[in-house]
């Protein structure tokens, strides 16, 4: 997607002109793990004119590779940012209808070519809320990536702007089947799947752990996912949250685990829970335990709270510093 912001916290009415960079969920995943050394591709839809071609060269420009990518249709999806700053929220709007990924179709794709020598498949939940050509296309994805053996992760990322509870529990609910590790905040389980996490109440930042867990559990064994993973986000104001993640899988973390607490003063939230679900792929891919997995993956999105854009252009030993406790923020010399 385009991403046309306002300046520094200038409001939209304040604002004579806007920042323009790319992103989007899963293209902030693919640049993430590129950035860690992976060998990362995307797979969408964008016109074949300049800005089409400029949103592929930004993926390019960080690693990604976009071979797959099909050329077509008229418009890149645009959304509007309006950064927030202490108890003003943030805010965003989209401008996406009729977007060339809106209109791709399954046909358009070799889907088993696709995932010939694939490990891993990551899609989000925005992915089909975008309509019914992006349901099915993401159908064959899943089907192909497991026939492959590919693992397949899900950020379950709910937009209210894109479609009802309703909607997203009819799609996403059968989806699930295909999917290996869930990723999510309480919220996007709510909506998306229909569970609720104990007492929480986000507004006010007060988290119940215990419902949490309960959480982890219930929706692990619900839909036999490998691993479940809840980011834990606690919004003082939209400057200041603090922010940690819970685990629960087979192995390491048989009892859901808790992470590190990072307290966190946001430079740029956009890409937040993308950067969390790429940290937690490289940290599966790389650690033989899975705690390290969600100390790297909460660690790393930390760090691209203090980014500006929707891409997290940390490096993987700066991810592990401050994993080792390297959080005072002094000089690098």
């Amino acid at each position: 997607m385009l991403r046309l912001a306002t300046p520094g916290f200038l409001r939209f009415v304040q604002a004579d002109k806007f920042e323009a960079t790319y992103g989007g969920g899963e293209a902030n995943v693919a640049v993430a793990l590129a950035g860690y050394g992976f060998d990362s591709h995307f797979l969408t839809r964008l016109p074949k004119h300049e800005i089409g071609q400029a949103a592929v060269n930004s993926l390019r420009r960080f690693g990604v590779k976009t071979d797959y990518i099909v050329r077509g249709g008229d418009r890149v999806g645009i959304y509007f940012l309006e950064s927030g700053a202490s108890q003003r929220a943030s805010k965003v709007i989209y401008d996406r209808a009729e977007s060339a990924v809106t209109q791709m179709r399954p046909d358009e794709v070799d889907w088993d070519g696709l995932f010939e020598d694939a490990g891993w498949f990551h899609w989000t939940g925005i992915t089909p809320a975008l309509g019914k050509n992006a349901q099915e296309c993401l159908k064959e994805a899943s089907k192909a990536a497991q026939k492959a053996g590919a693992t397949i992760s899900c950020d379950l990322n709910f937009r209210k702007k894109l479609w009802t509870e309703q909607e997203a529990q009819k799609v996403m609910n059968p989806l699930m089947e295909y999917v290996d590790v869930c990723i999510a905040n309480e919220e996007d389980i709510e909506k998306s799947l229909g569970f609720r996490a104990g007492t929480t109440d986000v507004e006010s930042a007060e988290l119940d752990e215990e419902g949490y867990r309960e959480l982890a559990r219930s929706i692990r064994e619900k839909y036999n996912f490998e691993t479940v993973a809840i980011t834990l986000r606690e919004s003082y104001s939209a400057s200041r949250n603090g922010w940690s993640a819970m685990l629960h899988d087979s192995g390491d973390c048989s009892d859901p685990v808790r992470s590190t607490r990072y307290d966190i003063q946001i430079v740029d939230r956009v890409g937040g829970g993308d950067s969390f679900a790429s940290g937690l792929i490289c940290g599966l891919m790389s650690y033989e335990d899975s705690r390290d997995a969600l100390e790297f993956a909460v660690a790393a999105s930390c760090l691209k709270h203090t980014i500006s854009g929707d891409f997290n252009l940390v490096s993987r030993e700066e991810v592990e510093k401050l994993m080792a406790g390297g959080g005072s923020g002094r000089v690098d010399r």
